[in-house]
């Protein structure tokens, strides 16, 4: 019960930290974000469990030319055993057919997991724009502005928000990172796969690089006077 993601589990926790974005800051960029990414959670509950599921007619289709092709595979090996020249039987074309033969028979057995791992892959781009987005609305949130001595320029951000505020929203940002690498880690419970794991590895370290940038700001303002 509690050695597998709930995919369930975690479009409840987004949407609740949705409702609490909103609470807090409402109408925020940060606040459809976060629902943007709870319908990409929904989604990729579906997708998972699509690409659980056998792919029949494409299985039978499969089945079919690789057993025709292993029995020209063994009508290849019949006139290869037949000929008694060894010279001709290497230079033969039955050896580059017999080559081909081998090929396409890895490239049918693989086709499923190949079209599975495409679709896995496209979706596991999407939350890494998503988490990408995430860093772009904490980026311009300087925590610096609240420490002593610090001079503002014509250029600095207006301060719109106070820093117990600005620190919850930072705080909102790591749980949408951190979620967002929890909807990713969905493709893998089920598929698996190397290259599909990679790349969920990869947004895993993506969102754990960014929310430790985030955490910094967070240690700023905290060392900050109040």
């Amino acid at each position: 019960m509690y050695r597998r993601l709930d995919g369930t589990r975690i479009v409840e926790t987004l949407d609740h930290l949705q409702r609490r974005i909103e609470q807090r800051f409402p109408g925020s960029g940060l606040s459809q974000v976060s629902g943007e990414l709870g319908v990409a959670a929904r989604e990729s509950i579906n997708r998972a469990a699509q690409l659980t599921r056998p792919y029949g007619l494409l299985r039978v289709a499969s089945g079919l030319l690789i057993a025709l092709m292993v029995l020209l595979g063994a009508g290849v090996l019949i006139d290869l055993k037949r000929s008694a020249d060894l010279t001709a039987l290497m230079q033969s074309q039955a050896i580059q057919n017999f080559v081909f033969l081998g090929a396409a028979v890895v490239f049918l057995a693989t086709v499923e997991t190949r079209l599975k791992r495409r679709r896995a892959l496209r979706a596991l781009h999407e939350l890494r724009s998503i988490a990408h987005v995430v860093d772009m609305h904490q980026l311009a949130k300087a925590p610096d502005e609240f420490l002593p001595g610090e001079e503002e320029t014509e250029v600095t951000p207006g301060r719109h928000m106070s820093r117990a505020a600005l620190a919850r929203y930072l705080d909102y940002c790591t749980d949408l990172l951190s979620l967002t690498s929890k909807v990713a880690a969905l493709y893998v419970e089920h598929l698996q796969d190397p290259v599909v794991l990679g790349a969920v590895n990869d947004v895993e370290n993506l969102t754990t690089g960014l929310s430790r940038k985030i955490w910094q700001k967070i240690t700023i303002l905290d060392t900050a006077a109040p």
